[in-house]
C-alpha cells in the first residue's frame, strides 16, 4: 500500500497559524474576529511556546493556553495545538547540553536558534515526553481543538545528527541489523583501506575525514539510521497523545523533509500530513529568476506532487501570504498582487483540502521579522488580506473539488534507498537530479501529470498497475524483491522506463558482478556493454529513432539488444556512434524500455509521443506551455484547474462547455487568465 490516512477534510478549509504569546493579551478577540470575517477558521498554535507551560524544570502552568483556547470556544475558532519540542529551552539545554546537536567536527548548536536538539539523547526523550503527556492530559479533552502537530518540520534547518548519543545509539541500529562485527565488515566492505572494525565502540556516525572521502556502505547505513531515528521521535510523542486526545483529532506534522521515510511515518505514526508551501522562494534574491530554466515557483507543483503521493488529500500548514526572510538570510520580495491566490490555489490542484496561511501577522522581534504574514507590523488592513478574502470566496464555490483524485498520465517510480544513495553518490545524485528536474519540467510543459509512487515493504503490483506506464529513472540500487515486482507489472500490460545507471547496486550500496542492469536485465533485454559520461570536451551526444532527433545529456549506456529485443534508436555520434541508445522488450501483456541516458525536456517529448501519454487532456483544453493545468475528478464529475504563473495575460481554448466555478458562467472556446490568474472549471 502506497499511502495511508486515518483523516480527511470534509470540505474545503482555511486556517492560519498564529502565536498568542507574541501579542498582548487585548489584542486575541479581535484578531479572532478578524480572522472569522475572513473566511479562517482554524488556527496552528503553540509549536515553539515550551517556557508557556513549563517555565522552569518540572513546574508546570496551563494557564496561558487555558485562557486562550476558552476564547477560541467561545467564539467558534478551532485550534491545532503543536508539541513544543523543535525548541527547547534555555534552562534545559544549558542544564543538560547532551540533548545538543552538532556539527560533523563536533562543535555543538547552542541555544538561540531552532531545531538544535537531537533526537537519541535519552534526556531529551524524556524531557520530550513529559512535556507532551502534560500538555496533552490537559488540553487534550478541549473542544477548541481538532488537531495536533507534533514538533515542527522534523529534519528542517538540519537533517543530520551528529552528538555523542547519536553515535551510541547508531550501534545499537547497528548490532540489531548485523548482529556481528562480521557481518557489518562485510556489508560495508571495510577490506577497502582497511577500515575493519573490531569493537562495536570503534563505531561513530560519520565524522570528518579527508576530502569528505566516506564510507559509502556506512554512509547509506547512516541514512536508514537517521530516518528510523526521526520516525522514532514523532512515534513517541504521537503514542501519547493518542492517550489523551479526543477520538475525532487527528495528529500531524509540517513538512517534507530530508533523511526521512515520510512514508513509513505517515503510516506509523500520524493521521494525515501536512506540508509548507513557499514558492516566492523561487524569486530570492540569492538567484536570477529571469535565467533559471526550472520554471521558478511553478516548481513547488513538484513538492506538492511528492506529499500527494504520502497523503493524498493533504493539508498546507503553511501557505505563504507574504515576503519570506530571517535577519540573517532569505531575502526575497512580497508576492505580487494575485500570486498569493496563485500558490494557494496549486496547492488545491495538486491534492490540499487544508490551507493554512503563514501567519496572521508578521512578528515584530526576533529573527523571522521579514517572514511576512497577512497583516504587517502596523495591523491595518491591506491588499494580503483583501486577497485572502478573495481567495476565501473563491475556495468556497470550488468546495466540490474537497476529496478529488488527481488525474496522472503516468507514475515516476522512487524508493527511499536510492534516494538516500544520491546522498551517498555523487555520480548517482548528478543523473538523478537531472532526470527528476527534466520529468518534472516536461511534464509541466507537455501538460501531462504524474503521480509518485515509492516502492516500499508493503507495496504490491495494483500499485503500479493504476497507470499504463511508470519511469523509474535511476533505480542504481536494486534488489530481487523490486525486480519481482516490476516484471509482474510489466507482464500484467504495464509499460516501464528506466534510464542509464541502473541496477548495478544491492541493498549495501555495493556493485554487483553482472552485466548492467543487474537484475532488471530479464525484463529489459538489454546489457550494457560500456558507458560513460558525455564528455564536456566534446559535441552533444544525440540518438535518432523513428525519424527523430533524440537528446542523450549526461551520462550513456551503450545498449545491445538481447534476443527478442528491438532497437528504439541509436547514437549518432560520439565513439559509440550507432550503438543502440534506446531498446525496447516485449514481456508478458507489457514492454520495458531501457532508456540509455539521463531524461530532459527534449527526449521526454518524443518518449511521451510513443508512449501515447501526452497531454491527456487535450480533449479539453488547448493551453500553451507558460499554463499549468490540473485534472481532478470526484463522482464523475471532472474539475479543470488552469493556472498562469506568468506576469502577463495569457490565452488557451477551452473546447468543450464548462462552467467557472468561480462565477457559475458556462464558457466554451477561447479563454484568458490575466497575469498570475487562475480558474476551475467543472466540465459539463
Amino acid at each position: 500500500m502506497n499511502s495511508k490516512q486515518n483523516h480527511r477534510w470534509d470540505r474545503l478549509t482555511m486556517g492560519v497559524c498564529y502565536y498568542p504569546e507574541h501579542w498582548p493579551e487585548n489584542l486575541w478577540a479581535e484578531d479572532l474576529d478578524r480572522m472569522l470575517d475572513t473566511g479562517i477558521s482554524v488556527i496552528r498554535i503553540a509549536e515553539f511556546a515550551w517556557n508557556k507551560i513549563e517555565p522552569e524544570e518540572g513546574r508546570f502552568e496551563f494557564g496561558f493556553f487555558d485562557r486562550f483556547l476558552d476564547l477560541c470556544e467561545e467564539k467558534k475558532m478551532k485550534v491545532i495545538f503543536g508539541t513544543p519540542t523543535a525548541t527547547p529551552p534555555a534552562w534545559l539545554t544549558e542544564k543538560y547540553p547532551e540533548v545538543l546537536n552538532g556539527t560533523k567536527d563536533g562543535v555543538l548548536y547552542r541555544h538561540g536558534g531552532r531545531r538544535h536538539y537531537n533526537y537519541n539523547s535519552p534526556v531529551y526523550q524524556e524531557f520530550c515526553a513529559r512535556i507532551v503527556e502534560k500538555e496533552a492530559e490537559h488540553y487534550g479533552k478541549h473542544p477548541a481543538i481538532v488537531g495536533w502537530q507534533i514538533d515542527n518540520e522534523l529534519n528542517c534547518e538540519t537533517c543530520e545528527f551528529y552528538s555523542e548519543a547519536d553515535s551510541a545509539a547508531f550501534r545499537v541500529f547497528l548490532k540489531e541489523k548485523y548482529g556481528t562485527l562480521e557481518r557489518l565488515n562485510d556489508a560495508w566492505g571495510t577490506i577497502f583501506w582497511n577500515q575493519t572494525y573490531t569493537d562495536w565502540e570503534e563505531i561513530y556516525v560519520p565524522r570528518t575525514v579527508l576530502n569528505n572521502g566516506i564510507n559509502p556502505h556506512q554512509h547509506l547505513d547512516y541514512f536508514r539510521f537517521l530516518s528510523d531515528s526521526t520516525i522514532s521521535f514523532c512515534g513517541m510523542q504521537a503514542e501519547i497523545i493518542r492517550k489523551y486526545k479526543k477520538p475525532e483529532d487527528y495528529i500531524t506534522t509540517n513538512g517534507i523533509f530530508w533523511n526521512v521515510d515520510n512514508h513509513r511515518m505517515e503510516k506509523d505514526c500520524l493521521d494525515v500530513y501536512t506540508f509548507d508551501s513557499y514558492p516566492s522562494f523561487a524569486f530570492g534574491l540569492d538567484r536570477d529568476p529571469r535565467t533559471a530554466d526550472d520554471l521558478n515557483d511553478r516548481k513547488w507543483t513538484m513538492r506538492l506532487n511528492e506529499v500527494r503521493s504520502v497523503c493524498p488529500h493533504f493539508g498546507i500548514m503553511e501557505q505563504q501570504s507574504g515576503a519570506n526572510g530571517w535577519t540573517t538570510r532569505m531575502e526575497g520580495p512580497a508576492p505580487r498582487p494575485g500570486q498569493l491566490t496563485l500558490w494557494a490555489m496549486q496547492s488545491v490542484a495538486q491534492g490540499a483540502d487544508y490551507i493554512s496561511f503563514f501567519r496572521w501577522r508578521t512578528c515584530t522581534v526576533g529573527t523571522e521579522i521579514y517572514w511576512h504574514g497577512i497583516l504587517d507590523y502596523d495591523n491595518r488592513d491591506n491588499r494580503k488580506l483583501a486577497e485572502v478574502q478573495d481567495f476565501y470566496r473563491k475556495l468556497k464555490r470550488i468546495d466540490a473539488v474537497c476529496g478529488a483524485e488527481n488525474v496522472a498520465a503516468f507514475a515516476l517510480i522512487k524508493d527511499y534507498d536510492n534516494e538516500w544513495d544520491t546522498e551517498v553518490d555523487t555520480w548517482h545524485r548528478r543523473v538523478a537530479e537531472q532526470s527528476e528536474k527534466e520529468i518534472f519540467i516536461a511534464s509541466e510543459l507537455y501538460h501531462t501529470p504524474y503521480d509518485i509512487v515509492y516502492l516500499q515493504e508493503d507495496s504490491q503490483v495494483c500499485d503500479l498497475s493504476l497507470y499504463p506506464a511508470v519511469i523509474y529513472p535511476h533505480p542504481t540500487i536494486m534488489d530481487e524483491k523490486m525486480a519481482r515486482l516490476l516484471k509482474e507489472y510489466v507482464e500484467q500490460g504495464g509499460i516501464l522506463v528506466i534510464g542509464c545507471r541502473s541496477g548495478y547496486k544491492d541493498r549495501n550500496g555495493k556493485c554487483v558482478m553482472l552485466p548492467q542492469p543487474g537484475l532488471l536485465q530479464e525484463i529489459t533485454g538489454s546489457d550494457v556493454r560500456d558507458f560513460t559520461f558525455v564528455s564536456p570536451a566534446e559535441e552533444a551526444v544525440w540518438a535518432s529513432g523513428g525519424g527523430k532527433k533524440i537528446e542523450m545529456p549526461l551520462f550513456n549506456d551503450i545498449l545491445e539488444p538481447l534476443e527478442g529485443a528491438e532497437i528504439l534508436a541509436v547514437y549518432e555520434n560520439s565513439y559509440y556512434a550507432e550503438k543502440a541508445a534506446v531498446t525496447e522488450n516485449k514481456l508478458g501483456k507489457g514492454k520495458a524500455l531501457h532508456f540509455g541516458s539521463t531524461f530532459s525536456r527534449n527526449n521526454l517529448s518524443w518518449l511521451f509521443e510513443y508512449l501515447g501519454i501526452k497531454e491527456p487532456f487535450a480533449y479539453l483544453i488547448d493551453a500553451p506551455e507558460t499554463l499549468e493545468v490540473v485534472l481532478r475528478e470526484k463522482d464523475g464529475k471532472q474539475y479543470l484547474f488552469v493556472l498562469n504563473f506568468q506576469p502577463e495575460e495569457v490565452s488557451f481554448v477551452l473546447k468543450k462547455e464548462m462552467r467557472l466555478l468561480y462565477t457559475g458562467e458556462t464558457l466554451q472556446g477561447e479563454q484568458a487568465l490575466p497575469a498570475y490568474g487562475t480558474a476551475v472549471y467543472e466540465a459539463l
